[in-house]
């Protein structure tokens, strides 16, 4: 099957490095994407090392540590500053045979545009996909239309092609809390430049993690009612607000944060679904497994996505239906439980049921190191690339 054709609509993270994957493998990739220029939403990604080995796989292990943090330990505190839990993260890296890298969207996306051999069609916004004994025609909104042998929809949680595939349509749902997020210059007054540090109290978090270029990702996590609204002129005040009497580094973060260039989204998931695949049609990453950003897996998840659809391409060849319905089942098996894992583990930190949550600041002063690092070890290591 080493001759098909491949459409690919979205050129997020899912999309790009799928698209680099089937590329090395023979195959003839085009990428569609619906926006005039890409420009990655939210500020910072935490790759944890199952969805770095499918970039190292890919090639691109050199060029991602070069992007990506240096984040050598992991420190949990309670909102006045008091250490509640210090993880090394060296038995973990150790473990799973590679380090985490958390990264800027934007350098990652970039360094995935760099990478992909072919051209990248932006302004095309997919409406429509049909397939025949023949292959796939995708329609877009401008008039243009493609045809492939197989399409790939990685258009994200808001996917347009998800109905067509589920043949109903599936609403993301808001999991109760907004998160504000960016990028500041790394300063030891905030945090250790090698460290992930992560406040917590009153179901809120206030947290940075080390990324390259000398900067901290950082992210205010608070539970709201939806529908509030995002004013860039109002973050600050806000998040004094929300985070009044919490540790210095937290009040000297706010003070430092540059309202214009962050993002508050409403955190939302979907799923898990029954299905990812009709017929020639796949959905990929977000699209198909919408995830809380709380176990750091929804791009990882992604990553893994491509490289699996790339591996049932190349090794089976009774037909292309049939290596998509592998692929789906080997994905739900692994995204879904993922899916679940980080909707639970959202609940337990945001308050959904503050007795949880107390246990949960409980457990955090209390617990072995050895056993937060196994447990994000359990997830790394249920992944394709042990």
């Amino acid at each position: 099957m080493h001759d098909l054709k491949i459409i690919i609509i979205g050129a997020g993270i899912g999309g790009l490095a799928a698209g680099i994957g089937l590329k090395q493998a023979g195959f003839e990739v085009e990428i569609y994407d619906r926006v005039k220029e890409l420009r990655p939403v939210g500020a910072g990604i935490s790759l944890w090392s199952n969805g770095v080995k499918v970039l190292n796989r890919l090639g691109l292990g050199q060029p991602m540590a070069q992007i990506g943090g240096r984040m050598d330990k992991m420190q949990y505190r309670w909102k006045t500053g008091d250490l509640l839990n210090d993880i090394d993260l060296f038995p973990l890296i150790e473990q799973v045979g590679q380090r985490p890298y958390p990264v800027a969207r934007a350098d990652l996306q970039n360094m995935l545009i760099e990478h992909f051999p072919g051209e990248i069609q932006l302004d095309h916004k997919c409406i429509g996909v049909e397939q025949d004994e023949a292959g796939v025609t995708a329609t877009f909104e401008n008039g243009h239309q493609a045809k492939g042998d197989l399409l790939v929809a990685a258009d994200g949680v808001r996917s347009i092609l998800r109905e067509y595939v589920l043949n109903k349509t599936v609403e993301p749902q808001y999991r109760g809390y907004v998160n504000w997020n960016g990028l500041v210059p790394i300063s030891p007054d905030l945090a250790p430049p090698n460290t992930w540090v992560v406040y917590v109290g009153e179901h809120k978090r206030a947290s940075m993690m080390p990324v390259g270029g000398d900067r901290f990702y950082f992210f205010f996590d608070v539970p709201m009612a939806k529908g509030t609204v995002a004013n860039p002129d109002r973050y600050q005040a806000e998040l004094r607000e929300h985070f009044s009497g919490w540790a210095e580094p937290v009040q000297s973060l706010i003070d430092r944060i540059n309202p214009e260039q962050m993002a508050r989204p409403e955190i939302h998931d979907m799923g898990p679904l029954p299905q990812m695949v009709r017929g020639k049609v796949a959905l990929l990453g977000d699209a198909a497994h919408t995830t809380c950003p709380d176990l750091g897996q929804g791009g990882c998840q992604a990553l893994e996505d491509g490289l699996i659809l790339t591996q049932y391409l190349t090794t089976t060849n009774i037909s292309i239906e049939y290596a998509l319905m592998r692929y789906e089942r080997d994905r739900l098996d692994r995204a879904n439980p993922v899916v679940e894992k980080a909707r639970q583990r959202a609940e337990m930190i945001h308050g959904k049921d503050p007795d949880i949550t107390q246990k949960w600041y409980q457990q955090l002063s209390e617990e072995d190191p050895a056993a937060v690092t196994s447990a994000i070890s359990k997830v790394i290591m249920a992944g394709p690339l042990h």
